[in-house]
């Protein structure tokens, strides 16, 4: 099973306004007429329940929306760049690579057609016909389309399941799950037979859950040793675990605190989950022998323990009607506001405001609205100078920058464009 993958995502480009001017035979006053150029298209992904596997995004793992058309004459606006939607399995993760605090988060898709915009097509450029006024009604100024988001992404696909069952290997998890489940998992006599999660719905009377089976526990399992380290992630989701144990063990108590230090050292919230600890295998003629000695050793430490056999089905229907009383006192709990809040990374706005700063002895403005600009004439024509001061007064920045001590003849940036004051 392929659960994990990075991609990286690049919107499209805005498209960048026109300059344009309407010249017809007897249209008197005829003025600017350039059309603004079309957004950027987005990058969504989108949760669908027809996708079971992250695999498609193996083979290819850059994806890139369209750019918005440029706009023209006669007012024509561009037409927007076309959207990318990738579609991902109901349960995937979507994080940035760079880590962040708090476990950052962009979206849980725990839902069905759920979806998330990972990074937002630029804004089209907008036209001379937006720089026009009543005294410079001939402006030759257009705004240049924004680039788009890009970003490298992490999807991690998390099953969605009710109830986990966890244990060392060979402990007869598969055939828990295929005793109380419709599910048809690989059952043999040696470790790690099941090498990817299992699910099967089991139905109690009128009510049913999801079951899944989460392989590969074992010693340091957090660090990455056997296979657990590749599927503990799982276990996030599931709303309680069924702890098996092997009775044959040489200690079942040790092998049961074992796992739980497992699973609390690879993420502190698991060792918060709701357990039912069930001891496996009491069909052997040697774990009969010693079950008076197992039962009082679960009995010091207060933990109410289930003796099943999964071969025989002895003690599972049991186990799942105490299972699904949980999972329904679980979900009262849950709607009563006692489930805790997961942290979600909320990408900030893009900067609106503007600012001026020195680099060298040249004052450099940073202002989105404006950076974006593009003339037909460059910034040697008097009435295109003219307009950017207009604009820098419009914006604040005039009186900005003469608090910064600029002088006529000092050098201005802003963006790609560069003039003298």
């Amino acid at each position: 099973m392929i659960d994990r993958i990075e991609i990286t995502v690049r919107a499209g480009k805005g498209g960048d306004g026109a300059i344009s001017f309407r010249r017809e035979k007897f249209v008197p006053f005829g003025g600017p007429d350039g059309g603004d150029g079309g957004d950027g298209g987005n990058i969504v992904i989108k949760a669908d329940l027809s996708i079971n596997s992250l695999r498609k995004f193996k083979q290819k793992r850059f994806y890139r929306a369209g750019n918005g058309r440029n706009g023209g004459g006669q007012k024509k606006h561009g037409k927007s760049g076309e959207d990318v939607i990738l579609t991902v399995p109901v349960g995937t993760l979507v994080s940035p690579k760079i880590s962040m605090p708090d476990d950052a988060l962009i979206v849980d898709l725990a839902q069905p057609g759920q979806q998330v915009i990972v990074a937002k097509g630029g804004k089209g450029g907008l036209g001379n016909t937006h720089f026009s006024s009543s005294t410079h009604q001939a402006p030759r100024i257009a705004q240049r389309g924004e680039a788009g988001e890009e970003s490298s992404l992490i999807l991690e696909l998390r099953l969605i399941a009710d109830v986990g069952i966890i244990g060392y290997p060979n402990v007869g998890k598969s055939t828990l799950l295929a005793a109380a489940s419709a599910a048809k998992p690989k059952i043999a006599s040696y470790p790690f037979t099941t090498r990817e999660p299992v699910l099967g719905v089991v139905e109690i009377g009128q009510q049913s859950f999801v079951l899944a089976e989460i392989p590969g526990l074992i010693a340091d399992a957090h660090l990455g040793r056997g296979l657990g380290h590749d599927f503990l992630r799982h276990i996030l989701r599931t709303k309680m675990l069924i702890h098996l144990i092997d009775g044959s063990a040489d200690s079942p108590i040790n092998d049961m605190i074992q796992v739980n230090a497992e699973l609390s050292l690879f993420d502190s919230a698991l060792a918060q989950k709701p357990q039912l600890v069930a001891v496996n295998k009491i069909d052997l003629p040697q774990v009969q022998a010693r079950l008076s000695e197992i039962r009082e050793a679960y009995s010091k430490t207060e933990i109410s323990v289930f003796f099943i056999s999964a071969v025989t089905g002895q003690g599972v229907s049991k186990l799942m009607t105490e299972t699904i009383r949980m999972l329904n006192q679980l979900t009262i709990e849950t709607e009563a506001g006692k489930e805790i809040p997961r942290k979600l990374f909320r990408p900030q706005p893009r900067v609106s405001h503007a600012s001026v700063h020195m680099e060298g002895d040249t004052f450099v403005i940073e202002a989105p609205g404006l950076e974006w600009i593009v003339t037909g004439t460059g910034t040697t024509s008097p009435e295109v100078r003219l307009l950017l001061k207009r604009q820098l007064t419009r914006l604040g920045l005039k009186k900005t920058l003469e608090k910064a001590g600029i002088k006529p003849g000092d050098k201005v940036r802003c963006g790609t464009l560069e003039w003298e004051w």
